[in-house]
């Protein structure tokens, strides 16, 4: 049975007679997050239900649309629904021509969701063999779905923080929608390349301090060591010409709906370049006005 979530965020609210009511479908990946996302949903007021079946859709819909309690919903539909599940792209078509709707999808790569299964014991809603046969199942039935979703919210570098955050962003009303989080790490290439990484740019051409015996045990976080990297013209110019593109591409991975950019700079051991070029960039698109996170993945490694 579908289930309306409990807690403040589910009381419903009087609307205005200038305000539209908003329904949103959240579907996506088993383990992707919909509960989370959900959950989020109904801090911002939403009523919320988990697991309606696609029949009642419509009627749920009706009713919010004619309702002068509910002010907007939010409710959860995924694999779980069996066959039936498959006919949501055609109701979404029939829907959206009677009432406002969005459709969010949330997706992650096969590896977090191997992780997170792992992590929860918990066995994947399709049970066609293996965890990992069941997801690449479930990725082929959800393809024409993910096709008709209005926002594609990529999880698998998002903890439940973060991904409260961005629905509370894109769906309060406070924050611009087109709000993008960069993340900026620093890695070593002895230690394999970051596999969740969005663009890689490769900082060896630089003199390495690590022959340097004065800075062999300091990182790029050290303001000797910085200032020794910088102090080399191909440094200037490819801070310059990095930032530079990096302020150009942004705001069409936006325009295209990304929610989640990681930039990574790779050196040898990931101890002093590719920090110093990973906090320089980050303080400059920080500037630019973008939310930055900076990390360093190896910096503690030997």
């Amino acid at each position: 049975m579908p289930q309306r979530k409990s807690g403040p965020g589910s009381q419903a609210k009087q609307k205005t007679g200038s305000e539209s009511p908003e329904l949103v479908i959240l579907t996506g990946f088993s383990g992707a997050g919909k509960g989370t996302a959900l959950r989020a949903f109904e801090d911002l007021g939403y009523y919320s239900v988990d697991n309606l079946p696609v029949g009642l859709i419509p009627t749920f819909a009706e009713l919010v649309h004619s309702s002068h309690e509910i002010r907007h919903a939010a409710l959860v539909v995924d694999v779980r629904e069996g066959q039936e599940f498959s006919k949501l792209p055609g109701l979404l078509k029939t829907l959206r021509r009677k009432v406002p709707v969005r459709l969010i999808f949330l997706e992650t790569d096969d590896r977090t969701l191997m992780r997170r299964y792992s992590e929860t014991r918990r066995p994947h809603p399709l049970g066609t063999g293996s965890v990992a046969e069941s997801i690449q199942s479930e990725r082929v039935r959800l393809r024409p779905i993910r096709e008709a979703a209005d926002l594609v919210i990529d999880t698998s570098r998002l903890n439940v923080h973060e991904l409260r955050e961005i629905i509370g962003e894109k769906f309060s009303g406070k924050r611009d929608e087109s709000n993008l989080r960069v993340e900026v790490t620093s890695f070593g290439y002895r230690h394999g390349l970051p596999m969740d990484s969005d663009l890689v740019f490769d900082v060896r051409f630089l003199p390495n301090p690590h022959y340097i015996p004065e800075f062999k045990n300091k990182t790029g976080r050290h303001a000797g060591v910085a200032r020794y990297i910088r102090s080399f013209p191909q440094t200037s110019e490819f801070v310059n010409r990095i930032s530079d593109l990096l302020i150009y591409l942004i705001p069409h991975y936006i325009q295209e709906g990304k929610s989640y950019l990681t930039i990574s700079f790779g050196c040898t051991g990931g101890h002093h370049r590719s920090v110093m070029m990973a906090s320089e960039i980050s303080r400059r698109l920080a500037k630019a006005g973008y939310k930055v996170k900076e990390t360093h993945r190896d910096i503690r490694k030997t």
